[in-house]
């Protein structure tokens, strides 16, 4: 089946609000947030119907990234039924080539460290994707060794991809 990939617009807010439903998630007002960031939002869909979307930050929270211009893959969800098939991949691929198109010369992602994200960070890894050897982080900072951190979402290894 083919993977048609847009770039979402805020008349995408309520189908956005859908998906994140989808995969168990609600945040009242984080979608117009991000339209409101120097941000781009891709929607994946197969047959007319959306199934995954996607959020590249030119401006992201972590350091390094900012630091080096590193443009940022954030909060790429797929829903469940429709994982393993390519989606995650094609969304990926297309936030590379506007990266480029924008001049980025690498981009960075992050991925979560318990089970439920192995095959993300299979993925990532397969696509070019290598950690960026400052060690897990807890919302986008450091961890330091010894103190303990919830195993939730926002601990993280971030990794990053030369885009050359």
């Amino acid at each position: 089946m083919t993977i048609d990939i847009r770039q979402a617009s805020e008349g995408d807010i309520d189908s956005l609000q859908t998906l994140y439903a989808k995969i168990g998630q609600q945040d009242e007002g984080y979608f117009e947030t991000l339209f409101e960031k120097d941000c781009v939002l891709l929607i994946a869909s197969q047959d007319k119907a959306d199934i995954a979307f996607g959020v590249l930050n030119f401006e992201p929270k972590y350091s390094l990234y900012q630091r080096l211009g590193y443009p940022e893959i954030q909060d790429l969800n797929v829903i469940p039924e429709h994982r393993q098939q390519g989606v995650a991949t094609a969304l990926i691929e297309a936030f590379e080539a506007l990266a480029q198109d924008q001049g980025a010369k690498a981009m960075g992602i992050s991925v979560g460290l318990t089970k439920d994200y192995g095959p993300a960070q299979r993925l990532y890894f397969k696509l070019g994707y290598i950690p960026d050897g400052n060690g897990a982080t807890y919302d986008r900072e450091g961890v330091t060794f010894g103190t303990s951190y919830p195993a939730d979402d926002d601990l993280c290894l971030m990794m990053v991809k030369s885009l050359a």
